[in-house]
């Protein structure tokens, strides 16, 4: 018996895809193989992510696979899944969560605060783009797309200054030691559920409760609470949109991010963690209010 796992053929994809093969052989002495799958938002490159439309550009095309029965379970980046997933599936697991923190990757390791006025910083991320003109509103911000390495590469093609992308990316592709600089959550919010794995069935597949045991409850309540966030204020690629939830104890913190009305919000709470839906929640609503 083997599960087959549906994931994007990029290679942090793969490696993601990897990471949870290797979990399941561990924990039930299963194989695994990788269906690789090109999603819509794989194909088209030429074009920032909230001028193509639609949700789910990066997950679509597997669910597709796991109703045709051709991959057991999907491998997903959970920053990538809609708030609202079909009903017919399920994340029925969310494995231990790698670094939140967005990183930048400067030319030649100049660090992001040493950039001279002027400098050219390449994201596609609106929320990215966003904060890093709060940071240093005298940089500009050109878009770019493409996977990790390709993003790097436009850097010298582009003449940028540097680029950000997500430290879990950079360091799942062993790739970490190019980074000139962490950004803390407080000075830039991470995007929801940034860092995080989710593990996508579709419900009454048989090995359904198999699969969930390799959930993580802590990364799972943190991830759960900025998507209730995220589904409160209806956000996606389209917006200026970031939460952070962790915990100290029986304590969540949660630090949210979000536009109104052409003002950048940025909001803290904390509350106890059996709560945590109402959390994100409460934070949205915080936002909203701006209180």
């Amino acid at each position: 018996m083997k599960i087959n796992i549906g994931t994007r053929r990029s290679e942090l994809a793969q490696v993601q895809a990897n990471t949870v093969m290797a979990m399941i052989k561990e924990k039930f002495d299963l194989e695994g193989e990788k269906v690789l799958i090109e999603t819509k938002g794989d194909k088209i490159l030429d074009v920032t992510l909230d001028k193509i439309g639609g949700k789910g550009l990066f997950v679509k095309e597997i669910e597709i696979s796991m109703l045709e029965q051709r991959a057991d379970i999907a491998v997903h980046s959970m920053k990538d899944v809609p708030y609202d997933i079909p009903e017919e599936f399920e994340i029925v697991a969310i494995p231990v969560r790698e670094d939140v923190r967005d990183a930048f990757v400067g030319f030649n390791g100049i660090g992001f605060y040493d950039l001279p006025k002027g400098a050219r910083i390449g994201t596609s991320s609106i929320r990215r783009g966003t904060q890093v003109k709060m940071l240093r509103p005298d940089v500009e911000i050109v878009p770019i797309r493409g996977n990790v390495q390709t993003r790097i590469a436009k850097i010298e093609k582009e003449n940028l200054d540097g680029i950000i992308l997500a430290a879990a990316g950079l360091k799942r592709l062993d790739m970490e030691k190019i980074i000139t600089n962490y950004f803390e959550p407080i000075d830039m919010v991470p995007a929801v559920a940034q860092g995080a794995l989710g593990i996508e069935m579709v419900k009454n597949h048989p090995k359904l409760d198999l699969i969930k045991q390799l959930n993580c409850n802590e990364a799972r309540i943190c991830v759960d609470a900025e998507r209730s966030f995220m589904a409160t204020l209806q956000g996606d690629c389209h917006s200026c949109i970031g939460a952070y939830a962790y915990l100290e104890g029986e304590t969540m913190h949660m630090l949210g991010i979000y536009e109104v009305d052409g003002n950048i919000i940025k909001k803290q709470l904390s509350g106890h963690k059996d709560i945590y839906i109402e959390l994100g929640r409460a934070l949205a609503k915080k936002i909203l209010e701006n209180n």
